[in-house]
């Protein structure tokens, strides 16, 4: 009963946990700031006989977003794709759930770059959503119930207006909301993002990263993102890594925005 009382004190503190937890250093041994953790081991992708990425180690800790920086060619987007499985790699991804001490099946959100959606596309914000969360073919699913579950999920991102709107229609940041609410639903362990803020101004950019942020500590999630926007990562982010087919360098984002690799890569 004790241990029961103490896990939801847990729960309760967890936004005050995420933003007192240390930071995490390369090499160093830290204390996981929640009950997730995920550890990429010598992950590699070699396609056609090329080297794309080799020797990624990255150790992932719950209510922490990790930004990923790097040239055109870097492999940036293709670690994402290695990592939700989408091309073949070596190495291992490890999930594991410190409550129990046991390796668990790791739950991921992701919001590409972009989504190819026809012009005219008689596709409904509904539509997408409801194809995304059933097997039932979608004329068949406009039940009250699941319109509401819809609903419910939109309304996080202040999208629910947009549930009768055709995709096409939709402008970038639109679509981001759309997006964003569909990664999270059921809540992810490792929440995705590949340059998720691509053709989007900057009041759209200063909401979105807001509420990443909001949901990282909320919802002790771990964030991997794939930015271009510098400064962005240099405000918002826990951690950065640098990378260039391999990791250049890893630690805290004045670490990284102030080092010798840095100045290198970007001049």
């Amino acid at each position: 009963m004790e241990q029961k009382k103490s896990l939801i004190r847990s729960y309760q503190n967890m936004d005050e946990d995420c933003k007192k937890a240390s930071r995490i250093f390369a090499g160093q041994k830290v204390q996981a700031c929640g009950f997730h953790c995920i550890k990429i081991k010598e992950l590699g992708v070699t396609l056609n006989d090329e080297i794309i990425l080799e020797h990624i180690n990255l150790h992932i800790h719950c209510g922490r977003m990790i930004s990923i920086i790097g040239k055109n060619g870097a492999g940036k987007s293709t670690l994402i794709k290695a990592i939700l499985g989408e091309i073949p790699h070596t190495g291992k991804i490890e999930f594991r759930d410190i409550r129990q001490g046991i390796n668990s099946h790791l739950r991921i959100g992701y919001v590409p770059q972009n989504l190819n959606i026809e012009k005219n596309s008689p596709t409904s914000v509904y539509d997408l959503f409801a194809s995304f969360i059933s097997r039932v073919p979608v004329f068949l699913l406009r039940k009250k119930s699941i319109e509401e579950k819809i609903q419910k999920q939109l309304a996080m991102f202040q999208a629910q207006d947009l549930i009768d709107k055709r995709v096409c229609d939709l402008s970038g940041g639109q679509l981001q909301r759309v997006l964003l609410s569909m990664a999270i639903y059921p809540l992810p362990n490792l929440l995705l993002l590949d340059e998720p803020v691509s053709g989007i101004d900057k009041k759209g950019m200063d909401s979105f990263y807001e509420t990443i942020h909001s949901l990282k500590c909320k919802y002790d999630l771990s964030v991997f993102m794939v930015s271009h926007d510098l400064e962005y990562v240099r405000k918002y982010s826990d951690y950065v890594v640098l990378l260039d087919k391999t990791i250049v360098k890893q630690g805290l984002p004045e670490e990284i925005f102030q080092s010798k690799e840095y100045k290198t890569m970007f001049g």
